[in-house]
């Protein structure tokens, strides 16, 4: 995409003042509380920090890897195949977690509570020909 410089730059703004103020601003992004993901690069081995909106699932966070409704899956989900140990930092809470990539019958359940919270998502669906994932992180 010809913006791509742009949504990194603005990613890396929003890790840096999210976590400048624990969570206190940028914690939320059109409506939607954001967490910052922090895995290790599949290729790189250094750690790699991504604000994230999710929902709750009882005691789990599940993100969504729309890439914007992009056809391929963003850079993340790839390092969360490769090794499902992350963490997530939320305002004054930082958690270890464990990835797991939610069933067809999991998501036929979380998707309608995504779509409930943030209905853009669906024209994220629509933009795409894959299967957009969804990931529990849970503690």
């Amino acid at each position: 995409m010809a913006f791509d410089w742009l949504f990194k730059l603005v990613s890396k703004l929003q890790v840096a003042v999210y976590r400048g103020t624990d969570g206190k601003y940028m914690a939320s992004m059109r409506g939607m509380p954001v967490l910052l993901l922090t895995t290790v690069g599949r290729k790189t081995g250094q750690a790699r920090t991504t604000p994230l909106m999710y929902i709750r699932d009882g005691e789990s966070y599940v993100i969504t890897a729309s890439n914007n409704g992009r056809n391929k899956h963003p850079a993340w989900f790839y390092n969360l195949k490769a090794s499902p140990q992350a963490e997530i930092a939320l305002p004054s809470k930082r958690l270890q977690v464990t990835a797991t990539f939610a069933t067809t019958a999991e998501k036929e359940r979380l998707w309608p509570v995504l779509i409930e919270q943030a209905p853009f998502f669906d024209g994220y669906r629509k933009k795409t020909s894959r299967e957009i994932p969804m990931v529990v992180l849970s503690p």
